[in-house]
């Protein structure tokens, strides 16, 4: 089984970078789940419901958010019928949407995803682990799902290590998003989970984590406020791609990837 994970796809850029090149990937990695962040492709700024039923045009299975998945509010509407849309789950009760899902391929493989939000520098929401360990004990690896991704959207690394190091032996891949800078420390933990801190970005890569960069070097002089304008062009794709084995739900390989269009060809 191969799962396909994306990075937090940031803006047009991102949107436009996996129209362009999505169907070539499908081809070339034959996953058979595409998951991807899509917190930030409105503008970086939530998603709406057309670019939703967009990305899903594109063969996205589900797309996970963050702390920005209710800054378009049309969002709060759509989400309640849309379950391949998911919020995170340590929101308070009553919040519209759900954190979690189980997936069904068309193969009949049984996906479980949790989306989940850190609190070391972000919102004091509920406790993200007790909110991941409901949902692996309702729902054990390779009973009742045959693999299992926890998104961790979180500021610390350290937060989505120990989430890694919680999940082991329990998910196929706990990946990091949220800081827009993918990290190299992909692994494969000793109980079969894989791993990577954060998965980075789908987007302008020519910019400071999907903003223009001179917005962002005129706050840091001036330390003035000034209005973010997601960067344009030079879209890569973050991702990482995971082999599990179907029989027990643990992962068996993991590769990060930032594609340039040049790297796309050479898969």
């Amino acid at each position: 089984m191969r799962i396909l994970f994306f990075g937090d796809i940031m803006g047009r850029s991102g949107r436009d970078g996996l129209a362009k090149h999505l169907p070539d990937l499908k081809t070339r990695l034959k996953p058979d789940v595409v998951i991807a962040n899509a917190e930030n492709s409105a503008a970086g700024f939530g998603v709406t419901d057309k670019i939703a039923k967009d990305l899903f045009a594109l063969g996205i299975d589900c797309l996970t958010t963050g702390n920005h998945w209710a800054d378009q509010k049309e969002i709060l509407s759509y989400i309640g019928d849309e379950d391949r849309i998911l919020r995170p789950k340590n929101f308070p009760a009553g919040t519209p949407g759900k954190g979690a899902n189980l997936y069904v391929t068309r193969e009949g493989l049984r996906i479980l995803v949790v989306n989940v939000m850190g609190r070391v520098f972000m919102d004091p929401l509920d406790d993200p682990f007790a909110a991941v360990g409901g949902e692996l004990d309702a729902c054990p690896l390779a009973e009742g799902a045959d693999a299992v991704v926890i998104d961790i959207h979180a500021e610390a690394t350290s937060e989505k290590m120990g989430m890694g190091h919680f999940c082991d032996g329990r998910a196929s891949l706990v990946v990091g998003t949220h800081t827009h800078v993918p990290t190299a420390d992909s692994r494969i933990f000793p109980g079969g989970t894989a791993f990577q801190t954060d998965c980075g970005m789908t987007g302008p890569y020519d910019s400071v984590i999907g903003v223009e960069a001179e917005t962002i070097v005129k706050r840091f002089v001036t330390g003035m406020p000034s209005r973010f304008e997601t960067a344009k062009g030079d879209a890569r794709l973050a991702a990482a791609v995971v082999s599990v084995d179907p029989k027990t739900g643990r992962a068996t390989a993991i590769d990060r990837m930032l594609l340039r269009e040049e790297d796309i060809a050479r898969l």
